[in-house]
């Protein structure tokens, strides 16, 4: 649901619309030929509707021939230096959630809430964003409330994928495993979400360096691609591309991490243009190359 805002062009939430208004987004997921839909908390916060407003919108995806499979989590940290608490006791709301839509997946990540200059930016990510703390104390603090809500998680059956993002705790490929790794927990995975690093300004790991580190921890993954341009003289730059594009040899990264247990869900994204239409086309390809996999 990236390509639909959160608020309306009169101002309003959609968290606080009318179902009518979450029925058109949603039907017009369904025409673009999806059968399944992350409702993604940067456009509703289903955890957050009171039971008789998430009865509606479990029968708006039901009409529609939409399940939900997962939920996805933007921004609310549970380490957040304001609001950490608050955002914890939503992260256990997201869980409860979850389970009651039968979503097997939920995604968290530590990043932090857009920086006016962020705001400000065509391309979000070309602006330095908010920073995990280079503090051990911190960390910890990551560590056991992401190993609180995995106890929740493992009680109701849903599995937690943390999303890789850069400037967090998750901000490379060996921070994410080492993450992981301290949490140790069976209901923790890694939101192989690389295409939030290879957007980046700046030097990053090689994708494929990245795949092969995270692979053994992968769980729900967020799929996007980006044309990236190194010049020589050090300047970067970088463009939303579909998975057939870009920088990101997304048949290669698949086909690895199915050979490697992969399992779970993917989300398909998209920046810019037809949000939507872009996610289509990622959809097929995804399909094309699991198809050849398993034949």
């Amino acid at each position: 649901m990236i390509p639909f805002p959160g608020r309306l062009p009169d101002g309003r939430l959609v968290q606080d619309a009318r179902p009518e208004v979450w029925a058109e987004s949603l039907a017009e997921v369904a025409d673009a030929g999806f059968d399944c839909v992350d409702p993604t908390d940067s456009w509703l916060r289903v955890a957050d509707l009171d039971p008789a407003r998430r009865a509606e919108f479990v029968a708006i995806c039901r009409d529609l021939g939409l399940s939900v499979p997962a939920i996805s989590t933007s921004r609310r940290s549970v380490i957040d230096p304001d609001h950490g608490d608050e955002y914890l006791a939503y992260s256990h709301r997201v869980i409860d959630a979850a389970a009651e839509l039968g979503a097997a997946h939920v995604s968290f990540g530590f990043f932090g809430p857009f920086t006016p200059a962020q705001q400000r930016a065509l391309w979000f990510w070309t602006e330095q964003g908010v920073k995990n703390p280079d503090d051990a104390a911190t960390w910890q603090l990551a560590v056991d409330r992401i190993r609180d809500l995995a106890r929740h998680a493992a009680e109701l059956g849903v599995q937690i994928a943390l999303e890789m993002y850069e400037d967090t705790y998750l901000g490379t490929a060996r921070d994410a495993v080492r993450f992981v790794t301290d949490v140790d927990h069976p209901s923790v995975k890694l939101n192989i979400d690389i295409g939030n690093l290879i957007r980046l300004h700046r030097p990053v790991e090689r994708w494929s360096e990245m795949i092969d580190l995270c692979i053994p921890f992968a769980g729900y993954w967020h799929v996007k691609n980006y044309y990236r341009i190194e010049d020589p003289s050090g300047l970067v730059m970088s463009h939303p591309a579909p998975v057939t594009g870009g920088t990101i040899n997304w048949r290669a990264a698949i086909r690895r991490a199915v050979a490697g247990g992969f399992s779970s869900p993917f989300l398909v994204e998209h920046y810019g243009g037809d949000g939507l239409g872009v996610c289509a086309v990622n959809r097929e390809h995804i399909r094309q190359i699991l198809r050849g996999i398993r034949t």
